[in-house]
C-alpha cells in the first residue's frame, strides 16, 4: 500500500498525515507492507517533498517579503535543485497576515537569492516551486537578486531589493548571473492563469493576499507595464501564457528571462520522488490534503497522485479534512471512496487540532476495506 498525501493546510504537514493514516492501517492490518510518500503540487511542502525521497536539506539567510531576513530551506541531490518560492516570498511569512500595504510591496528578492544559493551549490537543474506567494511584483524582485539591472523613473540604479514594477522603468538582463546560462530551470506550479486581465495575477490572487478591489486594478496595470519594459528588454514569455500569472508574475519573469520551462507542479513532485516506481507494486494508494474541492479536481495532489496511479492500473482513495464536493463527484473523477475528517468531527477546529487522531481512525477504517489476498 501506497501513502501519498499532500499536506493538510494548517493542520499537518504531508509526512504527518502519511504517518497517521499509515498507523491506523497498521492496527488493523499490520502484515500489509505500507510505502509513505508525501507529495506536494509545487507550492508549501516541495522541498519537504525532495528531502524525504533522498534529496540533501540545506538553507540560506535571505530577504522576506517585506525585508527582513528569513531562513529559507532548499533541497539537492548531484546537479540538482529544489527550491520553494514560499520559503523566502510566501504569505506564511508575513508577521501580521496580509494586507493592501503589505500587497503593495511584497517582493520576489528572496526567491532570487535562493536560487543564487542553488547555484552555489552547484545545482544546474532547478525546480522552482510557485505556490504559495506573498507578491505580486512580476517576479522583478527575484530578477534583481538574480543580477539584473534596474532604474528608476529619474534613471537612477534602484538598489537591493527595491525593484518593483511600480518603480522601474528599465531593466538590463545582461547582467544576470552567468551561471543562469548553463542552468535548467523548471517553474513548478498547481495554476495555469495569465499575467494580465480578469484571470490574471492580481485579480485572482491578489485579493489573497491583502490586495483592495482598487489595488487590485493598480497591480494589473503595473505588471502590463512591467511587461512591456520585461519585453523591451529582451525577455521571451507571452503575458497570456498558462502560468505567466502563477505567483504574482515571478512565472512570467522566470518563462520569459530565465527561458524557465513550466508543468504542473504535482507531476513535477511526483518525478522528484520516483512515484512511478514506488506504485508499481502497491495494491491500492491513499492520497490527500486538507480540503477537497473543485480546485482539487484540477492541478492540485490528489488528481495528480491518481492520474498517476490509475495509469498502472492501481485504484487510488482520497482523504481530506473537509470536502465541499459530493461524494459521487469525487468517485466520478476515478477515486474509489473518499474519507473526509469532518465526517467524524463536524468542528472544524476539533479536526484540525485532532487532525492526527482522526486520521488513524481513517486509517483503520481503509484498512478494513482492503480484501485479504
Amino acid at each position: 500500500m501506497l501513502v501519498a498525501p499532500d499536506k493538510f493546510k494548517g493542520s499537518l504537514a504531508a509526512r504527518d498525515v502519511a504517518t497517521a493514516l499509515a498507523s491506523g492501517i497498521a492496527d488493523v492490518r499490520p502484515e500489509l507492507p505500507v510505502v509513505m510518500c508525501p507529495v506536494a503540487d509545487g507550492g508549501e511542502g516541495t522541498v519537504e517533498a525532495a528531502v524525504e525521497s533522498g534529496f540533501r536539506s540545506r538553507s540560506a539567510m535571505v530577504q522576506g517579503p517585506l525585508g527582513a531576513p528569513v531562513t529559507a530551506n532548499f533541497a539537492t541531490r548531484g546537479e540538482a535543485a529544489v527550491v520553494e518560492l514560499a520559503q523566502a516570498s510566501g504569505l506564511g511569512l508575513l508577521p501580521a497576515g496580509p494586507s493592501p500595504d503589505t500587497a503593495a510591496v511584497a517582493t520576489s528578492y528572496g526567491t532570487g537569492e535562493l536560487l543564487v544559493a542553488a547555484l552555489d551549490a552547484g545545482a544546474e537543474m532547478i525546480v522552482l516551486g510557485l505556490g504559495g506567494s506573498a507578491t505580486t511584483d512580476g517576479g522583478a524582485g527575484m530578477l534583481q537578486a538574480l543580477g539584473a539591472g534596474f532604474r528608476d523613473h529619474a534613471g537612477d540604479v534602484l538598489g537591493p531589493g527595491l525593484a518593483h514594477p511600480s518603480t522601474v522603468t528599465s531593466v538590463d538582463l545582461a547582467t544576470l548571473d552567468p551561471r543562469l546560462a548553463r542552468t535548467r530551470i523548471v517553474v513548478a506550479t498547481d495554476v495555469d492563469n495569465p499575467l494580465l486581465g480578469p484571470r490574471g495575477a492580481a485579480a485572482v490572487f491578489g485579493p489573497q493576499k491583502g490586495a483592495t478591489a482598487e489595488l487590485v486594478l493598480t497591480l494589473d496595470r503595473d505588471l502590463s507595464r512591467w511587461s512591456r519594459i520585461l519585453w523591451q528588454a529582451g525577455a521571451t514569455a507571452d503575458p497570456e501564457q498558462p502560468g505567466a500569472g502563477a505567483a504574482g508574475g515571478v512565472g512570467f519573469a522566470a518563462m520569459g528571462a530565465l527561458r524557465a520551462a513550466a508543468r504542473p507542479g504535482v507531476d513535477v513532485v511526483l518525478d522528484i520522488v520516483g512515484f512511478t516506481e514506488l506504485v508499481a507494486g502497491a495494491r491500492i494508494v491513499i492520497t490527500g490534503e486538507g480540503s477537497l474541492d473543485e480546485q482539487s479536481l484540477s492541478g492540485k495532489a490528489p488528481m495528480g497522485v491518481l492520474r498517476a496511479a490509475s495509469a498502472q492500473g492501481v485504484p487510488t482513495i482520497v482523504v481530506a479534512g473537509r470536502s465541499t464536493l459530493q461524494p459521487d463527484v469525487v468517485t466520478g473523477s476515478g477515486f474509489q471512496a473518499v474519507f473526509t475528517l469532518q465526517d467524524r468531527e463536524p468542528d472544524l477546529r476539533t479536526c484540525i487540532l485532532e487532525a492526527p487522531r482522526l486520521l488513524h481512525e481513517v486509517g483503520r477504517e481503509v484498512a478494513a476495506l482492503i480484501p485479504d489476498d
